[in-house]
């Protein structure tokens, strides 16, 4: 899994923590500092000095989160490909169970619910519940992956990069794995825990909406005015579709029973 980072001494140790103990233990972490200047790399170097399976890769600019995690896809020589940012976390489980569903269902890309929490760590009463079929269709209306929880098989698909835009880089690179494979599934269970920070660009929906183009024009090649109509379907599902995977943790424990 890759986790790249810049400037995150409030959240790496935990988020490192959280891989550690995964009930699954055959996994390597590859950690990619983006030039940072606190002290997150100290947290990472701490790490890697303890555990051979936790590697750290370091680069001299910041570039952002996509082609860090390039970076890390390069470098990984693992089946799957997972990632995990470095202010969220991923529940005991996630590995395990994820990569058996993966292997029964015969899946070389698969996401799953997850749980919100606050900046502060603590977790809220809502979560993000997955859409059980995902076809390349509707993610093209909006991302549907929560990117915290998706794995891809590198073997079976091979390495698979993500286009060098600063922003919205993921949605890009499940597209174009979702553009082959036409459909996927998830899990259904939260196996990971997103932190909702203030000012993050995931929740500026406006300032969203320049990547949201970019990807639509420069990445999948669509003209301006088709990239324009592309962004008003994104809008709808952004706003009145996607809302409703917003779900109570309560009822979906109750579901899962």
């Amino acid at each position: 899994m890759i986790t790249p980072f810049f400037n995150s001494e409030k959240f790496l140790n935990e988020t490192i923590l959280s891989v550690i103990n995964q009930t699954y233990t055959n996994w390597e972490l590859l950690l990619i500092d983006d030039a940072s200047t606190d002290q997150s790399p100290a947290i990472a170097k701490s790490f890697t000095d303890s555990d051979t399976r936790i590697k750290l890769f370091s680069h001299s600019e910041n570039f952002g989160a996509g082609i860090a995690r390039n970076t890390g896809i390069e470098n990984a020589s693992g089946k799957y490909i997972a990632f995990l940012d470095a202010d969220d976390s991923w529940l005991p489980h996630k590995l395990e169970k994820q990569l058996a569903f993966m292997q029964k269902n015969n899946l070389n890309l698969c996401y799953s619910s997850y749980l919100l929490m606050d900046e502060a760590g603590n977790k809220t009463e809502k979560m993000i519940e997955a859409l059980p079929i995902l076809t390349y269709q509707k993610l093209l209306k909006a991302n549907y992956i929560g990117n915290l929880t998706g794995i891809y098989n590198a073997e079976n698909l091979g390495k698979m990069y993500a286009p060098k835009i600063r922003k919205r880089q993921d949605w890009a690179l499940w597209l174009k794995i979702l553009k082959t494979e036409k459909e996927t599934l998830s899990i259904q269970e939260p196996l990971a825990v997103y932190r909702v920070r203030k000012n993050s660009i995931s929740q500026n929906k406006w300032r969203l909406l320049h990547y949201n183009f970019l990807v639509y024009h420069k990445v999948l090649g669509y003209n301006k005015f088709l990239s324009s109509l592309k962004m008003l379907i994104f809008l709808w599902e952004q706003f009145f579709v996607k809302t409703k995977q917003i779900k109570s943790v309560a009822d979906q424990s109750s579901k899962l029973l």
